[in-house]
């Protein structure tokens, strides 16, 4: 790890962490803090995939939609109108809709093999994304005069690399040059999780194995084919055992790092009360070494 003790991170004039964890247990809460103290620099791994490595794909995806009604259809092929994204920090819509959900195509889902080529895209997307932060680190302070600096990563970061390989080279890149700091959830958080989830499923990447195995639950236990699958239903299907698949991954990603609960991050009110957050875990972790 970067910083050895509490102390060390206290006294760091450079302050450096990658937040990990499932999405809506607080990464963009404490990210957006941290940045609108001034003296923090955010970097959106999510932000970074649906714009750098997606970006072309999310265009052709609207654009191809937007050929099948003639009058756009004309527009584009004259050059007269520009389809893109407005993807922002708070608003990734374009990127998960581009991921989608597999199933039936009336009720907006796409075909499971067009699913996984686009899951693979995804993952090729967060490597690179992630990859990126040492770089990011270093443009921030040089260019911008950022001394701070936190990677606020998707909740898929632990299906794309093997927390159990010490040699695993995005996470060898990334704690040489970051603390990484769980964010974990108890159970009261994974019902609540789940609930807002059955309200509004989402796109998700998931480890490709995991992915095949789930699919092939769900059309045995529903009887059907893959056309007939309602898509949200598969995402409600599968969300609890994604829970439980990940838990254990971001567990053993910990071990680089360390580890808050949710509870604590969600009364960070401040900079100073993160870095105390931090300070405490990182002497937790001394104790217990």
């Amino acid at each position: 790890m970067i910083y050895q003790s509490a102390r060390e991170w206290q006294a760091a004039r450079r302050k450096r962490v990658l937040l990990f964890g499932m999405s809506g247990l607080g990464k963009t809460h404490i990210s957006n803090l941290l940045r609108d103290a001034g003296d923090w620099f955010h970097y959106s791994v999510d932000y970074r995939i649906g714009t750098r490595y997606m970006g072309e794909h999310i265009a052709d995806n609207f654009k191809r939609e937007a050929m099948k009604v003639p009058l756009l259809r004309e527009l584009l092929m004259t050059d007269s109108v520009h389809i893109t994204s407005n993807i922002t920090f708070n608003n990734l819509a374009p990127l998960s809709t581009y991921l989608g959900k597999p199933g039936d195509p009336a009720r907006g889902g796409v075909p499971f093999a067009e699913y996984l080529r686009r899951q693979e895209q995804h993952r090729v997307a967060e490597v690179a994304a992630l990859l990126d932060t040492p770089a990011f680190i270093e443009r921030a302070e040089g260019l911008y005069g950022y001394p701070n600096f936190v990677c606020d990563s998707g909740g898929s970061i632990c299906e794309v690399v093997d927390p159990d390989d010490p040699a695993d080279p995005v996470l060898t890149a990334l704690e040489e040059n970051l603390l990484l700091v769980w964010i974990e959830g108890g159970e009261a958080h994974r019902a609540e999780l789940i609930r807002r989830f059955d309200r509004a499923p989402k796109p998700i990447y998931y480890q490709p194995d995991f992915l095949k195995a789930l699919w092939a639950d769900y059309l045995k236990a529903e009887g059907k084919s893959e056309a007939e699958v309602d898509p949200d239903a598969f995402l409600r299907f599968g969300y609890a055992r994604l829970l439980d698949h990940r838990q254990p991954r971001y567990r053993a990603m910990a071990r680089r790092g360390v580890t808050v609960t949710a509870e604590d991050v969600a009364r960070v009110s401040s900079p100073r009360a993160f870095t105390d957050l931090i300070a405490t875990a990182l002497e937790r972790r001394g104790q217990a070494a």
